[in-house]
């Protein structure tokens, strides 16, 4: 399951927006009919995860985490408890609820990013502050990509 792009979209005053078509069939072709909605760890944005990727997630951070450590535990319990599980009406629309709202400073302006398995819900105003100019985008990624065992 791959899902890729930058799409523009709007939510409507309820919260409810469209899920891509594009993404839509993704979701259709992989047999994929409910989601996972959380905040992302890292960013201002919301994360959509078909229910088979989050349960993969799951259950590796459940093999990699102590039941009997406490702080190991904790963060077990923060990741999976802070989330809601989304479907998807006839039109091809879920709700996002308040909560979720206020976390990314969604308004009616969106935007979905496609990033493989997952995809990201951001507000307009945030996707674009959190781009890298094209200078620095190019030196990040030949960086991450030079492999130095063969120079």
């Amino acid at each position: 399951m791959r899902f890729l792009g930058n799409i523009e979209a709007k939510a409507d005053a309820k919260g409810r927006a469209f899920l891509p078509a594009t993404f839509r069939k993704v979701l259709q072709t992989g047999g994929e009919e409910r989601l996972v909605l959380r905040k992302d760890v890292f960013q201002t944005c919301l994360v959509l995860y078909p229910e088979s990727v989050w349960n993969e997630q799951m259950d590796s951070m459940r093999q990699r985490l102590n039941r009997w450590n406490k702080t190991q535990q904790q963060v077990f319990r923060q990741f999976v408890s802070d989330v809601e599980l989304v479907s998807l009406d006839g039109n091809g629309r879920f709700l996002i609820p308040k909560r979720f709202q206020r976390m990314a400073n969604i308004e009616q302006e969106i935007r979905f990013i496609g990033m493989g398995d997952t995809i990201e819900i951001w507000s307009n105003n945030e996707a674009e502050q959190q781009k890298m100019s094209a200078e620095d985008f190019g030196n990040a990624l030949e960086e991450l990509m030079t492999d130095n065992d063969k120079l």
